[in-house]
Order: structure tokens, then C-alpha cells, then sequence
């Protein structure tokens, strides 16, 4: 059975950190020892609300940051961002930027993909400017991140565009390469974060 026929015949559920834990679970539990596993495990404390579905992408992040005006204003470090928001494709980073227009105020946002875009440009964009939102896929972020380009020190919230479905109606994790990517960024960096307290994970 394809995934696309049994979503076309199941209303969507909304993603909660449940299935976060369990998909990391599962990806590595063959090859990693029980504690290895656990160091991987997050506290629900680490989470933001997820998406009820009922949100836009703006009033989603106007939820989980009532604070955002405070949190952009303070933010003065170059070479990182506030919020890192991680989808599937350029399009729909482009998407995203779009539709956060009423949460974002005059803040700055950084694509972050590998689309028509030389990493070379945005380390460069990055160590010259402040900017508040990194928005982009998973693949490009942890090389940004593995050459030092991007540093998730500052960074405060880590979205994941978890509900929303392509033409072929799958999520990020249910394209492999993505998916993938997705988990190699939240093992090398952000679970280490949010175990921190310093991330704060949302699943939009």
C-alpha cells in the first residue's frame, strides 16, 4: 500500500512529540545500545505546543512566542538565528516565509536552502548581518552548521514543518533523504540543545 492511499481514506492527525520520540526510536534502535537510545530521548518539557491543525503558520508561532518582539529586539549575534524553521524543499521554505508575514514584524530571514543558493552566500549573508529566522531544509542547515557558518547557540526555537503534505501527500519524514537529514540534525545538534534547555522544539 502506498502512504498516499491510506491518507487519502484518513482524516490527518496532527503531529505531537510522541511521534517524534517514536521515529527517533525506531531509526535507531537496531544499530544503538539502550543508553545511547535514552541519551537521545527528550523531555516533553522540551516541546512547544504542537500544531492542532486550526493554525496558520503565523498565529501557530504568535502562540508559541508571545514574546517575540523582546526576543528580536536582543537578538545582536551575527552568524545565528532565534528560530530555525525545517521543511521539506525550497518551495515550500518559500511558503512558509510568506505565511509568517503577520508574526515576523521587520525581522530579517534567512533562506537556507541549497536551491539556486551558494552556501558560500549565505555563510557570507550570515557573518555580515543579524538575522532573526533561518527558514529551510535540514540537508543545507547541517552543512551551514558543520562549517561553521550557522551557530545554534542564539537560537531559542526549532521548528519542524511536521503536518504538512507535498502533491504526493507525504510529510518531511516520510520522504527518506529528508527524513534522514532531518534526524542526523536533531542527533549531532539540536536533542543536545533542547536536553540543555536552551531549544525549544515545535511541531507545526
Amino acid at each position: 500500500k502506498k502512504i498516499s492511499d491510506i491518507l487519502e481514506k484518513s482524516a490527518p492527525k496532527p503531529g505531537v512529540p510522541a511521534d517524534l520520540q517514536n521515529l527517533l526510536s525506531q531509526h535507531f534502535g537496531e544499530s544503538r545500545s539502550v543508553i545511547e537510545i535514552e541519551e537521545l530521548k527528550l523531555s516533553d518539557s522540551c516541546f512547544l505546543p504542537a500544531n492542532d491543525l486550526t493554525h496558520s503558520f503565523s498565529s501557530y508561532l504568535k502562540e508559541i512566542c508571545p514574546k517575540w518582539a523582546k526576543l528580536r529586539k536582543n537578538h545582536k549575534e551575527k552568524k545565528s538565528v532565534v528560530m530555525l524553521v525545517i521543511c521539506s524543499s525550497a518551495l515550500r521554505a518559500l511558503e512558509l516565509i510568506k505565511s509568517m508575514t503577520a508574526f515576523k514584524g521587520d525581522c530579517r530571514v534567512l533562506k537556507l536552502f541549497a536551491k539556486h543558493i551558494k552556501i558560500k552566500e549565505q555563510m557570507n549573508m550570515l557573518e555580515k548581518g543579524v538575522f532573526h529566522i533561518g527558514v529551510g531544509t535540514p540537508g543545507r542547515v547541517k552543512a551551514l552548521v558543520e562549517q561553521d557558518g550557522l551557530c545554534l547557540n542564539s537560537t531559542k526555537y526549532v521548528i519542524l514543518d511536521w503536518n504538512w503534505r507535498d502533491q504526493k501527500l507525504r510529510r518531511m519524514m516520510d520522504i527518506p533523504e529528508i527524513k534522514k537529514e532531518t534526524i542526523d540534525l536533531l542527533e549531532m545538534y539540536i536533542i543536545k540543545l533542547c536536553r540543555e534547555g536552551s531549544v525549544k522544539l515545535g511541531l507545526f
